[in-house]
């Protein structure tokens, strides 16, 4: 089949038996009825701006009609070198997560670090993630965290993201190393003088709360949310959005930025994978008690060990 017999056939499936593709492919392109038969009878070709018109207003990944197997379409996340950047980010990942019904959807995240959707709560630790993302993100010198100003329309114009995350089924997985880069980062930039002791506390009471939070999920085994343990996979970041007729998929190529396909083929496959690794995980929400305390005590603990060490430095 030719790529635009690919289109045609990929059209044909989202309408309705009763509809006519000659009238619609008209009605679409503005075109008259004969130019859209030509064009469906192979006799005149799509151009590239009509191909692309039909694909957006069908919603059609164009990795569907140029995948040979081996390889794929993506789309970039913006860079971000400047605080505005950030806004325009967060802006386009609300963009493709709008796409989804969130009660119809399920998210994977493998979660190396926490979660993002951890850190769009409006709180100090959110602050604070930002302020690291953005360090890392671009070359300018890194100021104090209290002299860091953000707008607070990026901090707290993500309302509709937090929403979509807690009204969406999410199943994370864990490790005993997920928590430790945030845990490092509020010790490093602490003692390099970059964020006072006061922000520093609080910032470590907001992460407890976080997990506090994630733990109550788990005990009370809630159908929007489950918890995976796994020692040995090692994570990455990566997630996976999927409902009925679409999936996403984001993977990870620096701090913040991903790569991101609708590819049906590389998301089943994902999928796949990630269903595997969860029959090689432990459910935190159907494992006994004990075993669930002994993980989320380990993140008390090492919360609370870079507590002490805080307070230590301030007293030596």
């Amino acid at each position: 089949m030719t790529y635009q017999e690919i289109l045609l056939s990929t059209i044909r499936k989202t309408l309705p038996k009763n509809i006519s593709l000659n009238d619609e492919i008209a009605k679409v392109l503005d075109i008259s009825y004969d130019a859209a038969h030509r064009r469906i009878s192979l006799k005149s070709k799509f151009s590239i701006e009509e191909t692309i018109q039909l694909c957006k207003f069908y919603k059609i990944s164009m990795d569907s009609l140029f995948n040979d197997g081996k390889q794929i379409i993506v789309e970039k996340t913006k860079k971000i070198e400047t605080l505005s950047d950030f806004k325009e980010y967060f802006e386009t990942t609300i963009q493709v997560v709008s796409a989804f019904n969130p009660e119809e959807t399920t998210i994977y995240y493998a979660a190396k670090d926490i979660p993002m959707n951890y850190a769009v709560s409006g709180t100090l630790y959110s602050k604070f993630k930002f302020y690291i993302w953005y360090h890392l993100l671009n070359k300018e010198e890194i100021t104090r965290f209290e002299e860091f100003h953000f707008k607070e329309s990026v901090l707290n114009g993500n309302d509709n993201l937090k929403l979509f995350f807690d009204n969406s089924k999410r199943i994370e997985i864990w490790n005993d190393t997920t928590i430790n880069s945030s845990l490092q980062q509020i010790t490093y930039f602490f003692e390099a003088g970059l964020l006072n002791f006061e922000n520093a506390i609080q910032i470590l009471e907001d992460l407890h709360t976080i997990i506090k939070v994630i733990e109550k999920k788990c005990e009370s085994n809630s159908e929007n949310y489950q918890l995976f343990y796994n020692e040995l996979l090692i994570l990455n970041n990566t997630a996976l959005f999927t409902s009925k007729n679409k999936s996403v998929f984001f993977l990870p190529y620096n701090a913040l930025g991903y790569f991101v396909t609708s590819d049906k083929k590389t998301c089943l496959e994902q999928e796949d994978y990630i269903s595997n690794q969860l029959k090689n995980s432990k459910s935190l929400n159907l494992s006994g008690k004990k075993d669930r305390k002994i993980f989320f005590n380990r993140m008390y603990q090492k919360i609370e060990f870079h507590r002490i060490k805080i307070e230590k430095y301030i007293i030596e």
